[in-house]
């Protein structure tokens, strides 16, 4: 296991990092002023789910695989291209109806499909795997016990740090949205701001650079 001067200085790091506004925050956010605090906390823990399948890729070297196979590299970025475009188009032509508040609680996503998609926006996004091997092995020392026990331990630090942070966003995009008053042109642009984030993710999906030469 890492030492605790180690712990500290990733957690640091990681914080630092996460704390950027970022793909992350901007799809929680996004999620949160679209439908509520209740979709931004679950799409927070969805995102989690996907940051964790990318850590344990990344402990049994699966993430090195796609890094360095082109073909992997590619299926795996438009693959999430593809799934964040259908996510977006499909909010942008939800036809917008002003119905009582209890009525749009009653109608409200189902969560296990936000924490889903949550997951599957991190878990596909190339950009998380890159990440994540140049992140971590920074503050991997050898002296410190296995590379993979070393690697799973931070990696579940930042995804942690990751949850926080991210619920933070949550809670202060819900108390923006709390003090916007529920009209038709509102729940527009809830709506554009709901489709328009997967379609800017796919964008920054699609930015990621090739390792290949």
């Amino acid at each position: 296991m890492p030492e605790i001067s180690t712990f500290w200085w990733f957690f640091t790091a990681a914080l630092v990092l996460l704390l950027v506004p970022g793909p992350s925050v901007l799809y929680v956010t996004g999620r949160t002023l679209d439908q509520g605090l209740r979709a931004g906390l679950l799409s927070t823990l969805g995102l989690a789910c996907g940051d964790l399948v990318q850590v344990l890729a990344a402990v049994v070297g699966l993430s090195a695989l796609v890094a360095s196979s082109e073909v992997a590299f590619e299926v795996v970025k438009y693959t999430g291209v593809a799934y964040l475009v259908w996510l977006g188009v499909k909010r942008l032509r939800t036809p917008v109806t002003l119905t009582p508040a209890a009525d749009r609680h009653n109608e409200a996503v189902p969560g296990r499909r936000l924490v889903l998609e949550g997951l599957l926006v991190n878990a596909l996004n190339p950009k998380s795997t890159l990440f994540f091997l140049a992140f971590l092995p920074a503050f991997v020392h050898p002296g410190q016990g296995p590379v993979w026990s070393q690697t799973l331990a931070l990696g579940v630090v930042f995804v942690l740090v990751g949850v926080a942070t991210n619920a933070g966003w949550g809670l202060l995009s819900a108390f923006v949205r709390g003090r916007v008053e529920e009209s038709k042109g509102f729940l527009n642009a809830q709506r554009y701001v709901g489709g328009g984030v997967f379609l800017l993710l796919a964008g920054a999906v699609l930015t990621t650079g090739n390792t290949h030469s």
